[in-house]
This record gives C-alpha cells, sequence and structure tokens, in this order.
C-alpha cells in the first residue's frame, strides 16, 4: 500500500532524512521507532508533504512525493500529529464532523464507533474541545482524522503523556482500526505497546532506518534495543 524508497529531507541546510526506505501493507500495522530527534517526525511530515521529500513515496501505485497535502489526505491517507491539534471553539461533534469528507456520508467509521471506543468524548460531545483534558484532545484528534475514512493513517506518539488508562484505550484503537483493513502507521515511543501491536517495525538512527523485522526479531536483538531504544 505504502512504499517508500531513498526518501531524503533538509531543515535548510540540515540533512534530516538520508535514504529512508520502508513500507506498509494492507491491514499492516507497521511501528517506526527510535529516540527523539532522528527523524521519525519528519518521515511523517514528508509523506504527508508537510517537508518537502525528495525521493520516491509510493501509496497504491501512484507516487505522491511533492503533493499537496490536502491532495495526499483525498487520496486516502490520514496524519495524527504528535501535537493535539483540535478546533478549541468547536464542540466535540462539530470536530469530528469536519475530519469526513462529505458532510453526512460515513464510511467504517461513525460518531456512535467513536463514542463507543471513547466513552469521555460520548459524554462531552456537545462540550467545546478548549474543556477537554489533553488526553481527550488526543483522542479526538484521533477520532476525527478516522472520519474521514482514510485507507492507511500515520500516527504519531498517540500516547505520550496520557495516563495508563487511556493508553489501554488507544492500543484497543490501534486493534481495531487494523481489524477493519486500515493500515498503520505508527510512531511510538513504549517499546512494550509497539512489540504487542505490530506486524512488524522499523528503527531508525540519524535519519536512516538502522532494523528492520518482526517484534520477536527486535525483542531477540538486544544490541538494536540497547543501542537504538533503551535509555
Amino acid at each position: 500500500m505504502l512504499d517508500v524508497h531513498d526518501l531524503h529531507a533538509f531543515y535548510g541546510k540540515s540533512h534530516i532524512l538520508q535514504g529512508v526506505d520502508l513500507r506498509v501493507g494492507e491491514g499492516e500495522i507497521v511501528s517506526l521507532l527510535g529516540r527523539n530527534g532522528v527523524g521519525r517526525t519528519t518521515t511523517c511530515k514528508a509523506i504527508m508533504g508537510l517537508v518537502p521529500p525528495l525521493g520516491r513515496i509510493m501509496f497504491k501505485g501512484r507516487d505522491i512525493a511533492g503533493l499537496r497535502t490536502d491532495l495526499i489526505a483525498h487520496a486516502g491517507i490520514g496524519y495524527v500529529p504528535e501535537d493535539r491539534q483540535v478546533f478549541p471553539t468547536l464542540t466535540v461533534n462539530q470536530n469530528l464532523e469536519l475530519g469526513m469528507k462529505r458532510t453526512g456520508k460515513f464510511g467504517r467509521w461513525t460518531f456512535d464507533d467513536m463514542f463507543s471506543l471513547f466513552p469521555n468524548l460520548g459524554e462531552r460531545r456537545d462540550n467545546v474541545a478548549a474543556v477537554l483534558s489533553g488526553g481527550e484532545q488526543q483522542m479526538l484528534t484521533m477520532c476525527r482524522t478516522l472520519m474521514g475514512d482514510p485507507e492507511l493513517v500515520i500516527i504519531d506518539e498517540p500516547t505520550e503523556g496520557l495516563a495508563p488508562k487511556l493508553v489501554v484505550q488507544v492500543a484497543k484503537l490501534l486493534d481495531e482500526i487494523a481489524r477493519r483493513g486500515v493500515s498503520i502507521l505508527l510512531v511510538e515511543q513504549k517499546l512494550t505497546i509497539a512489540l504487542k501491536i505490530s506486524h512488524r517495525l522499523y528503527v531508525m538512527g540519524h535519519g536512516r532506518i538502522v532494523f528492520e523485522g518482526t517484534p520477536a526479531d527486535l525483542a531477540a536483538n538486544e544490541a538494536v534495543r540497547k543501542e537504538r531504544l533503551e535509555v
């Protein structure tokens, strides 16, 4: 579904991504791991056209490298950024409605799906997003992206700063996304979650992919974990 080859990206003169290769198949959960500052978020932004990419980004057989972000989204890729980007003066319901590509036309996901997965949002559906907790705003951002019915969703650090109860809910949501046939590229700091839910994993180091394998492969590779992931 997604095939990234020899991806490079720059911030000014700084060469951040230095030939990244990765792929995500249909219905797969693929995690992108690594310490802060190695280029994981830049990889997500380059795929989405938020950072100018150099290289090939194939989505469903079409090269989307360099397209505008809105065109990439309409092609079927959803993006949940690491910073919570809600519309603070709009209600939970209104935020979710804005995620829909066509008003009143549902895809795989409905309001009831979102409120079933995250009851807190259901209880606050008529509240403006500004009064939600940080964790609830993160949930709302994820749910709004899903309302656009993407075929692939890129999720950057969904459990960062969340209470343990919400972390469990996020893990359940990721499983449900994959169960409905949606592919996931997940940037995640918590190794235990990535090992539990991923089909495959990549580890980044200094703008390059330094490891690719299954959760079992990574669990067995102490050298990569110590050098690239553990503090």
